[in-house]
């Protein structure tokens, strides 16, 4: 099958259709979903769901893959979330055709900060970087229309079945368990006579037990309800159809006396429950049952997630876990050592454990506790009487089953002890909540644990891991603690009195990216950290190993506590100046990678960043450590494994390299973080106002275009520049105190006294003396040479006569130009359809590219990062 060549769109869908699923029904129109394929039902089929195939994206040129199923992802929840979903989504344009598992996108649709109000037509790079993190390059199947057309059809006949066509009830499978139960939670629950905060604050009992329940039920075969029988009655609440009150759920009192309590359902509730059960197929098969009961997280709400840390340790994590516990403990480990997993949620991190009768499993909920005794029955290699119900940071030791507690007790048992964790990442306030944005969470981190070392604790009691930490460390002294978490208990400032009052020693260390867990999207890393609580050392710097999400060693990386450091800000601080000639705010934030997107130049600050004291004059006299911050800030670019990684105060070393400030200037001058513009109402974004002192349109200009490092006649200008001071600075006719980048007499000393110094700025005139231009390396000079060439293609619009004093920002601007988002907000497009202005640009950002490089060996060099 060839190509589909000079085709519309419409047609392409058409022929894709005819060529590829002529077996199925592909003309349903499903909101804004390009293409559907779905099974043909036969007419004693019930067809209150239609079984859906395939919902995809289509291009009719060439797309990049992930653009176009971000698109689709958009789309379907804004248009079909609350439908039962396909097997798969996918994509096409007229060369390829692309599918994915419906449930490996799911993930996706559990990110806070995903901008799900974007028109999917125009969605963002952000998003599409986002989806090519969250799906794994194995869980895309690719075709070539013409070169994998065999591949194509082999592919097509094994996975999209026809059986479902005779089948009366639609099958539960991993795909769709998590949509039958919100549907379930519209159409049954609300009919369900139960008092749901009562029953979650006193019982830790959820609506999804209630739905468990009714899915643990064999229809045999039937709609009809005389017939059902319970699958097992091991759950914590039972289902019976026919009982005047269906649920049954039964606890102990406090003298260990089985209690039951029933509840029933509201007016209709029943036939409710019969309508909506009659559409799917009960139980579930052996295969998606087991699946079901090991992803129960899936079915708890976000908050109660965070709360419980009930994210799924990928199985390749908990593999390389468990061997580098061999390799710290021994390859007998198991057999001499007592394992407790004290937030195991249902138990996944214990996959592999051999031998059952060293392994201790608790956590925060009940039922939680009754997955892992299932799970044991279905072949889990777990002690039923090891596995119990315990709240780590409230409860006693002395809830402990007693073989725990005699280790616990025994100084010396303790010693082959191992804590084996993968411990909740929450926290008393997020950036969601930070913002705004986000509920305020403050009572999350409130337990006894961190009421008990809370002057100790600091601002690291907000984070649960750290409450579990400290809890090891101080009341299982000589315990082996094996944990994943984040970084911040070794690297973040926040943590440096913790890591002293709360020593230990690190013996091992390896790094993951993050969003190769569960429901985790960010570019940052985890580490599983294995800690000596016998020995009591400050942690300073150990050499991590590193892998890449498909478990593949990528090498070491150093991971340093910064301990006596100081960091670039304090050495910032010693070049504020507000009294010299404004030229500019620079906009910075903390020291580390995370946050590098907050550091920009701008003349527009918002309220909030003068309110929080985040921004800090560039002026004349300080333009080149600003630079220097600037450059070193971004020339670097930000990854998952240098996320934490902190900026450093420097040494002296960079005081006396002109070449380096140099390279710094250029590179924060045609750097798109410079944001300095002169349109009345700064920046296309966030940052919409401006100080009132800032003044008007026409000091905006004059401002703005002190950033012009080029003359007119050298970009054939129409009009004359309101100033001409970055050009004379790198001419070297302007010399500033105590911070020129020209080579003069002071032999590259750039900090030396030289009194024909004069700062000029505003329309003052320097001493006449001769003209010392700066010195640029071949990088900057290339960048420069490609900034000019931008610069005279717009002087060459007839625009540049009305607006001569365009900076770097508003020349970009002027030929992306804008598009509005959801939020009404003005955002300046990625490209433009200028093919000039594209290649120019694009030269440009390859020259700043290849500049930034030479820069890098500096930055290390000079101190401003560990290497």
């Amino acid at each position: 099958m060839a190509h589909y060549e000079n085709i519309r769109e419409e047609s392409l869908k058409l022929k894709v259709a005819a060529d590829w699923f002529q077996r199925f029904d592909c003309t349903d129109i499903i909101g804004r979903i390009d293409f559907a394929v779905k099974i043909q039902r036969e007419a004693n089929a019930i067809d209150f769901d239609d079984e859906y195939l395939l919902w995809a994206e289509a291009k009719q040129q060439p797309t990049d893959i992930y653009r176009m199923l971000a698109q689709l992802i958009v789309t379907i929840k804004a248009d079909a979330f609350q439908r039962v979903p396909p097997r798969f989504v996918g994509c096409f344009d007229n060369e390829k055709i692309a599918f994915v598992e419906y449930h490996d996108i799911l993930s996706i649709y559990q990110i806070n900060d995903f901008n799900w109000t974007q028109t999917p037509s125009a969605i963002d790079e952000k998003t599409v970087q986002t989806v090519r993190q969250a799906i794994n390059s194995d869980k895309v199947f690719v075709f070539d229309f013409e070169a994998d057309a065999k591949e194509l059809k082999n592919f097509i006949r094994a996975n999209f079945s026809l059986k479902g066509g005779r089948l009366r009830q639609m099958l539960i499978n991993k795909n769709n368990f998590i949509f039958v139960y919100q549907r379930w939670r519209s159409l049954v629950m609300p009919k369900i006579d139960a008092d749901w905060e009562l029953l979650k604050k006193e019982y830790a009992i959820y609506d999804r037990d209630f739905f468990l329940a009714e899915l643990n039920i064999d229809d045999n075969g039937t709609v009809e309800i005389a017939d059902d029988k319970v699958v097992n009655h091991d759950f914590y609440i039972t289902f019976r159809a026919t009982a005047a009150k269906p649920y049954e759920m039964v606890r102990k009192d406090d003298l260990g006396v089985d209690m039951s309590y029933r509840f029933g359902f509201k007016a209709d509730g029943l036939r409710q429950y019969t309508d909506f059960w009659k559409r799917y197929k009960r139980p579930p098969q052996n295969e998606y049952w087991s699946y079901i009961v090991e992803r129960l997280d899936l079915l708890v709400p976000q908050d109660v997630r965070e709360r419980k840390g009930a994210f799924f340790t990928p199985q390749i994590w908990v593999e390389k876990s468990q061997q580098y516990i061999a390799d710290e403990l021994g390859e007998n480990w198991q057999d001499e050592y007592v394992v407790w997993d004290c937030c195991a949620g249902t138990g996944n991190l214990l996959n592999g454990l051999t031998n059952k009768y060293n392994i201790f499993a608790s956590t925060l909920d009940q039922q939680d506790v009754d997955v892992m005794r299932e799970r044991i029955k279905n072949g889990a290699n777990l002690l039923d009487s090891h596995v119990f119900q315990f709240d780590f940071l409230n409860d006693d030791f002395s809830k402990c089953p007693q073989a725990l507690q005699d280790i616990i007790n025994d100084p010396e048992k303790r010693k082959k002890l191992v804590i084996y964790i993968n411990p909740p990442y929450a926290e008393a306030g997020n950036a969601r909540t930070n913002t705004g944005t986000g509920e305020n969470r403050a009572g999350l981190s409130k337990t006894k644990i961190q009421e008990k070392f809370k002057t100790r604790l600091g601002k690291a009691g907000n984070e649960l891991f750290a409450q579990f930490f400290a809890r090891v460390v101080e009341e299982l002294p000589a315990a082996t603690l094996a944990e994943f978490s984040t970084l911040k208990i070794l690297q973040a400032p926040n943590f440096m009195e913790f890591r002293t009052l709360f020593p230990a020693e690190l013996c091992s260390l390896f790094l993951v990216p993050a969003n190769s867990f569960d429901n985790v999207t960010g570019k940052f890393p985890i580490g599983f950290q294995i800690w000596r609580t016998e020995q009591k050392e400050d942690f300073l710097e150990i050499n991590a190993d590193v892998y890449d999400s498909e478990g593949d060693y990528i090498g070491k990386k150093l991971i340093s506590s910064y301990k006596g450091c100081k960091y670039i800000i304090d050495w910032l601080r010693e070049y504020y100046d507000k009294k010299g000639s404004q030229i500019a705010y620079l906009r910075m934030t903390s020291t580390d990678f995370q946050n590098q997107s907050s550091v920009f130049l701008t003349l527009h600050p918002s309220p909030n960043d003068f309110k929080q004291v985040r921004i800090t004059n560039v002026s004349t006299k300080n333009i080149i450590p600003v630079s220097v911050y600037f450059a070193v800030r971004w020339c670097i670019e930000a990854t998952w494994l240098n996320d934490r990684d902190q900026f450093l105060y420097p040494n002296d070393g960079w005081k006396t390299d002109a070449e380096f400030q140099t390279d710094c200037l250029v590179y924060t001058l045609f750097h798109g973080q410079n944001r300095i513009s002169a349109r009345q109402g700064g920046e296309v974004s966030n940052f919409a106002t401006r100080k009132s002192d800032v003044g008007n349109v026409a000091s905006l200009e004059n401002i703005a275009s002190h950033w012009i490092p080029f003359t007119e006649d050298e970009v054939g200008a129409q009009e004359k520049f309101a100033s001409h001071f970055m050009s004379d600075f790198l001419r070297g006719k302007i010399r500033v105190a105590g911070a020129s980048a020209t080579n003069t007499q002071t032999d590259g000393d750039l900090f030396a006294v030289n009194d024909d110094v004069v700062e000029t700025c505003h329309g003052a005139s320097p001493r006449q003396q001769e003209p010392l231009a700066i010195k640029f390396s071949p990088e900057a000079t290339a960048v420069m040479d490609a900034g000019r060439e931008l610069w005279r293609y717009y002087h060459a619009q007839p625009i540049a006569r009305e607006r001569p004093n365009a900076s770097f920002y508003d020349i970009r601007l002027h030929f992306q130009g804008t598009k509005t988002m959801a939020s009404g907000k003005q955002q300046m497009n990625p490209d433009s359809t200028d093919e000039t202005y594209t290649r120019l640009i694009g030269h440009l950002r390859a020259c700043l590219k290849a500049l930034a490089k030479k820069i890098e060996p500096k930055v290390y060099e000079y101190g401003f990062l560990k290497g």
